[in-house]
């Protein structure tokens, strides 16, 4: 039997166990998030997302990352109270986790070995790599990270019609 997104459990920021099958039958986007990167002011555009879709059946989910340029150091609890404060975000957001190498989260492995990047690479490249997972947990398509959210609302129309 192939993985789909809902076999995987994850930490959110506050520490509690979350099974993603709970967004079974709903269009997730997850994201690797940073706090202190040039993308950082994209969290605006994903909770616009958010908010527009989310009655729809969109979540999105939110995993800070500290491996590219150490751009998401604070704890979790910081990194909470920043996406909050700064951003106004209300969707999921998770623990901190490793993205590649030999210590990536394996919702991450399963992630990246649905959908490849540039060139066939697996390797997350930066952060606010995005990948549109539809209601049936198989990845629909993985976006770099340079790609602003609001680009994504006709595709994430599309899985949510589907």
């Amino acid at each position: 039997m192939s993985r789909t997104l809902f076999d995987f459990t994850m930490k959110d920021i506050a520490g509690n166990d979350v099974a993603l099958s709970q967004y079974e039958s709903k269009v997730t986007l997850v994201v690797n998030t940073a706090s202190k990167c040039g993308l950082t002011p994209q969290f605006e555009g994903l909770e616009a997302l958010y908010k527009e879709f989310g009655s729809d059946g969109l979540v999105i989910l939110g995993f800070p990352c500290n491996q590219f340029a150490e751009q998401e150091k604070g704890s979790d609890s910081d990194i909470a109270e920043f996406c909050l404060k700064n951003y106004g975000v209300s969707f999921p957001m998770f623990s901190k986790i490793d993205v590649n190498g030999d210590h990536a989260a394996p919702l991450y492995q399963f992630l990246k070995s649905e959908a490849s990047g540039l060139l066939g690479s697996s390797r997350i490249k930066w952060n606010f790599t995005k990948f549109l997972v539809g209601r049936d947990g198989k990845v629909v398509r993985r976006y770099a990270p340079t790609t602003k959210p609001e680009k994504l609302a006709k595709s994430i129309k599309k899985a949510l019609a589907a």
